[in-house]
Parts: structure tokens; sequence; C-alpha cells
């Protein structure tokens, strides 16, 4: 079946067209959204969204790029806005929950697990996922897009409505500020 098939049955509310889709693309959109968002639940929740989303809004898929594009976009799109309602709500309760009467941390972030990585590299994984969170939104999406889920520049461009030069420049930043945030990192060499 070619994806203009699929497309066309989608379309016309096959519900196992729907089911097939769901079936070769929620790994792709469960990882996308856990490298984001970090958190299994809450990606899983994500993918759900992702998927409704897909199936009520498939004929307003133009086909100017391929349809695991298009899924790629709204999974970006739905796990930023996850991110962003959540530190709107919890900001202020976040940090006061974190520090006790004499400024003393009470609670450690919350643990990292990804399934991509190691057992034993863990550890490193966390502390490079918190780095990767502390970049910018555009430079973060395009860093995960290309290093999580192994997309070309011209794939990330794509998803992110942005030519390839500007993928290119928001890499090369965000390679930049990776550097400059592992290197303040505790133990690490300074330049």
């Amino acid at each position: 079946m070619t994806e203009q098939d699929l497309i066309q049955q989608l379309r016309s509310g096959d519900e196992l067209s729907f089911k097939k889709l769901v079936e070769d693309c929620q790994d792709m959109v469960y990882n996308t959204a856990l490298s984001i968002v970090h958190d299994t639940s809450d990606s899983e929740d994500v993918a759900q969204e992702v998927f409704i989303q897909v199936y009520r809004s498939i004929d307003q898929f133009k086909g100017d790029s391929r349809l695991s594009t298009w899924i790629y976009r709204i999974t970006v799109t739905k796990s930023l806005d996850l991110i962003r309602s959540r530190k709107r709500k919890k900001r202020f309760a976040f940090i006061t929950s974190l520090f006790g009467p004499d400024n003393e941390v009470l609670h450690d972030p919350v643990n990292f697990h990804h399934p991509g990585v190691v057992l034993d590299q863990k550890e490193q994984a966390a502390i490079l996922f918190r780095l990767i969170d502390q970049l910018p939104e555009n430079q973060k999406t395009a860093f995960i897009l290309l290093k999580s889920e192994e997309l070309s520049y011209q794939e990330i461009a794509q998803v992110m409505n942005l030519s390839v030069s500007a993928v290119e420049s928001l890499l090369f930043r965000a390679r930049q500020n990776l550097r400059k945030l592992l290197e303040s990192q505790p133990g690490q060499n300074r330049k």
C-alpha cells in the first residue's frame, strides 16, 4: 500500500488503516515525546493526543511532506505545549517545593529513564538531557530530532517549518551552547 492509499483510507475513516498507522508510528511518536518531556506517563499522554489529532485532522494534511513528517510535527508541538502549560502552572510551586526554610534542597530532580540509554550511561544521559533542556526551544527541538530521532537536516526543516540553513544554524548554536554548559559543570575542565 502506498502512502497516498493509506491517506485516502484514513480520510474515509477506515479503522484498520488507522490501527496500522498507530502500530507503525507509535514508537516514533512515544520516543520523540519522551525525548522532549522526559516522563513516560506524559509521553504516553502526548502520544494518545497525537493520534487523536491525526485521526481528527487527516483531512487537513496537505501532502506537501511525508505523513511521518506531519506526525513528527504534531508530536513536537504537543510535547512543547505540555511543557509550556506545566511551566506556567507550576513555576512558583515547583521552586518553593525544592527548597526548605533554610534554602536547603528538599528534592532531587526527577529521575530520567529513556529506553535508548544503556543502564551504565543513565547518569551521564540524565545530565546531558538536563543540559539540553536549558537550550532555547528551537535549538532543543532541532537537536533532539537530529540526535534522538536521527532525522536528516531536510526532515528537521520540514518538521519545524524552517529552511535547511536555519536548521543548520540552530544546530550549530545548540552545539555551542551545550559545549558551554558542559564546560560549566562541576568536575569539567575549564578552558
